[in-house]
């Protein structure tokens, strides 16, 4: 199965399931916001990459009610979920169904964002879009990636996993949406280790970058374009 429908598989209760199956939910969207140096009045121009039913755009709306976004996903149906999601909004958004892995973007936009997506690519192919979301940010743009971080030693991977599968169980996840997970994870994540990914998103060209939360096998990510004089 490709990731695009293993995704679209989950559109009825993505959203439901992310809540209890991310760590600390409202901290990791909270944090992501709180580091966006920009205006609350400003029209931002905001790149979401893996976008699925729209919940990072979600906040950053909520905080930044100008802005005007691209929202990009390779699952159809997800993207669909988000057109409802801002039906209200409509004039601000629009939607591509593309594989942001050939994002081909130029100084377009103040803010590029991704949620839980990023993981799934090839190492290289990481190193490779960081590359492209820097060429596509304006001088003093921000990229922001909330994304999983896989332990540095065998024993935190371990640590990782079970601390999340106490957590879902905790949480009264159905076992069939704990499996289906596991599946997902097992099949398609390419986790790589916090202190790789910030290196890369130096090597890309970010001024100003770090890991500005992280819980467990989570993080956000935080890499600032250098501004023009």
């Amino acid at each position: 199965m490709s990731i695009d429908q293993a995704f679209n598989n989950a559109v009825a209760y993505y959203d439901a399931w992310m809540k209890k199956a991310l760590p600390n939910f409202n901290d990791l969207f909270g944090s992501a916001l709180d580091v966006i140096p920009f205006a609350q009045e400003a029209a931002l121009r905001v790149l979401d990459l893996g976008a699925g039913t729209g919940l990072f755009s979600a906040h950053v709306l909520g905080r930044y009610p100008q802005a005007s976004f691209v929202l990009c996903d390779v699952a159809d149906k997800l993207l669909g979920v988000a057109r409802e999601r801002f039906t209200a909004q409509a004039a601000q958004f629009s939607y591509a169904v593309e594989d942001y892995r050939f994002l081909s973007a130029q100084t377009e936009y103040d803010l590029v964002i991704s949620s839980l997506s990023i993981h799934h690519l090839q190492h290289a192919e990481k190193q490779s879009l960081f590359t492209s979301i820097f060429q596509a940010l304006k001088p003093g743009g921000v990229f922001l990636n909330i994304d999983q971080v896989q332990g540095e030693t065998p024993y935190l991977r371990e640590m990782y996993w079970q601390h999340w599968l106490d957590q879902v169980h905790s949480a009264d996840c159905e076992e069939i949406r704990i499996q289906e997970s596991i599946q997902r994870r097992t099949t398609y994540d390419k986790d790589a280790p916090m202190q790789d990914q910030l290196q890369w998103l130096k090597d890309s060209g970010f001024v100003d970058v770090d890991c500005v939360y992280k819980n467990f096998f989570v993080g956000v990510f935080f890499a600032r374009k250098m501004a023009e004089d």
